[in-house]
């Protein structure tokens, strides 16, 4: 038994999870090419490594024939008895080839040959452990700056952040660990090339599904989200079970479950309200803290007119628009927002054009719209 080469292959399925066979087929392989570097050519031989005791056998299948003019392919009927005393003119019969007669190039070759399909096997390995994870959140660590992108290990490869997928302001430090969002991993021939983000929305949205147990088990949904990274981010959630608050669940116990993600994004603000398939009722959620006075939806369209109180414009609009901007995102609604004096004094302005969505007096007609 060959243990010294069944340990090693137990070794290398075991640490990069190659498969033996795989290991088993490489050899097989090398060992031809071997033959053909020695003999010139190898279409009649095989070879077989067995898979309980890792010993090899390379042998040739040879005609035997009166007179030899290829000795590669054919054999004398004097040297077939000597292997089969039954052998007969024109019969194939196999015919052992010792590996150690095999030249320095040939036996150079055989080893290249098996490297190489242990390098092709990791990175395929690879490949498809990382391509899994695709549109999932890892945890890696800050290697170091590559000019303004970031390389992160994220244990069996390397990815890269891009200055684009990095929060403005967020800086690393060299064994940091920290949470990223993969966006695409590409397979190469230098290996599998993973693309991380920080900035993207559904980085938010995997972090609270790690954190909040409801949102495991499927119990509260996330149905929208929102996300300028690094300052703002509005998510709608919405219950299965009545007797489950979805938004509760997601804050936890004072506020245990959002902060822990708040700090895992470095301070970025997460604003939750409850989804409403009533677009006036979520438009009025999306734009929250602000107060509304009234909001007319015209699903046709995806456009809204809100109203809220004068005092109340500029919390609604928020900071250089973002609380509006990100309330129209959540809502896939194009927002017109007023105060009541601007909306008094707007050209064909009706009160009654102005739908406040309380539930009794939303129509289920319009609800099915």
């Amino acid at each position: 038994m060959n243990k010294e080469l069944l340990e090693a292959l137990d070794t290398l399925e075991k640490e990069k999870d190659i498969s033996k066979e795989t290991l088993f087929e490489a050899i097989e392989s090398s060992l031809l090419i071997a033959c053909k570097n020695h003999f010139g050519k190898a279409d009649n031989m095989k070879a077989e490594v067995n898979r309980e005791t890792c010993d090899f056998t390379v042998y040739a299948e040879k005609t035997v024939v009166e007179e030899v003019t290829d000795p590669v392919t054919e054999i004398s009927l004097e040297d077939a008895r000597e292997t089969d005393s039954g052998a007969a003119l024109g019969d194939v019969i196999k015919v052992e080839i010792k590996s150690k007669d095999f030249g320095r190039i040939a036996t150079n070759s055989a080893k290249n040959v098996i490297l190489q399909k242990i390098r092709e096997e990791e990175r395929h390995v690879i490949y498809n452990q990382y391509y899994e994870k695709e549109k999932d959140i890892v945890t890696g660590v800050v290697q170091r700056y590559i000019g303004r992108n970031v390389s992160i290990n994220l244990g069996k490869a390397d990815a890269i952040l891009n200055e684009s997928e990095m929060v403005k302001g967020e800086t690393f430090r060299p064994t940091e660990r920290v949470k990223v969002y993969i966006v695409e991993v590409k397979d190469t021939s230098k290996g599998p090339k993973i693309l991380v983000s920080r900035t993207h929305p559904e980085l938010v949205k995997r972090l609270f599904e790690a954190e909040v147990a409801e949102i495991q088990d499927g119990t509260v949904e996330i149905k929208s989200i929102a996300r300028e990274a690094g300052s703002r981010t509005k998510m709608a959630v919405w219950s299965n079970n009545p007797n489950v608050d979805a938004v509760g669940a997601c804050v936890g116990f004072n506020g245990s479950r959002v902060n822990a993600i708040v700090d895992e994004l470095k301070g970025e603000k997460i604003d939750i309200i409850n989804w409403d398939e009533n677009p006036g009722n979520l438009i009025q959620n999306a734009l929250s803290p602000a107060k509304i006075v009234a909001v007319f939806a015209d699903p046709d369209e995806k456009t809204a007119k809100v109203v809220v109180p004068d005092y109340q414009l500029s919390l609604a609009i928020g900071k250089e628009g973002q609380n509006a901007r990100l309330a129209a995102r959540l809502t896939g609604y194009k927002i017109d927002i007023k105060s009541e004096t601007q909306a008094k004094d707007a050209e064909g302005f009706r009160y009654e054009d102005y739908i406040d969505y309380d539930e009794e007096e939303y129509s289920e007609e319009e609800t099915e719209e």
